[in-house]
């Protein structure tokens, strides 16, 4: 039995997201995003405050663990790991195994942004990307190198050079969308992703497609439409066992 049928009446779809303690925005995403009558979001925080590798390594050895059991007494049917960058430093199996280990301490399935993300592009057939991000050039790299495979290639990455976590937060959708502009060009690719869960690209995507002609992906959008997915699965079994 999952836990969202326990009872006599089954309860909303039970979230637990750990973020950046300094993340303004993808909790702010998530609740606009998802129906509160079939899923909550309950939020748990890692200490962050620049956004680098070394203190990135700290939140998931030292903060995260911590974020985890507390998030998970809430009775959890799925864990969020809510940091593109850090899931991404040294690839995906290794954003797979934290959230593992995150899952197993909060004591339900689990999900990393970045898989998410992996999900999402991999959905829409990419073969040439371009990433945006409003990080420092090496978590840049870092995260086109986790959206990269053998058959998808990133063909260009331009961040903004931000290394405080809670100022990712700062720039507007057209501040993100004017950025993409003036790096991106006329240069060619089938799809964008924009990294950052810290990052209020979720509110540029519609202008970002009608200004490139191509899908667009953002750190939120995936782990919204994985959630959305996982949710259906869950809505769906009753409906089979039947």
């Amino acid at each position: 039995m999952s836990h969202a049928s326990r009872g006599t009446k089954a309860r909303p779809f039970r979230v637990g997201l750990i973020v950046p303690s300094s993340n303004t925005v993808m909790e702010v995403d998530l609740h606009r995003s998802l129906s509160r009558d079939l899923c909550t979001v309950h939020t748990a925080r890692m200490y962050l405050v620049t956004t680098t590798r070394e203190a990135e390594i700290t939140m998931i050895e030292e903060h995260a663990p911590k974020a985890a059991a507390d998030v998970g007494t809430a009775d959890l049917d799925l864990v969020v790991f809510g940091c593109t960058s850090a899931g991404s430093l040294f690839g995906l199996d290794y954003d797979r195994k934290i959230c593992a280990r995150l899952g197993e301490i909060a004591g339900c399935p689990s999900l990393g942004t970045i898989s998410a993300v992996t999900e999402a592009l991999d959905r829409r057939g990419f073969r040439n990307i371009a990433v945006i991000t409003p990080y420092i050039e090496e978590l840049t790299a870092a995260v086109a190198g986790a959206a990269s495979t053998s058959a998808r290639k990133v063909v260009a990455a331009y961040g903004m050079g931000i290394d405080v976590n809670v100022e990712l937060a700062t720039p507007s959708p057209e501040d993100i969308v004017d950025f993409a502009a003036r790096c991106l060009g006329a240069q060619s690719f089938d799809g964008i992703f924009v990294s950052c869960t810290n990052f209020r690209s979720l509110d540029a995507v519609a202008e970002l497609e009608r200004r490139f002609k191509v899908p667009v992906v953002t750190s939120n959008l995936a782990v919204i439409e994985a959630i959305r997915r996982r949710l259906e699965r869950q809505i769906a079994k009753p409906a089979m066992s039947n």
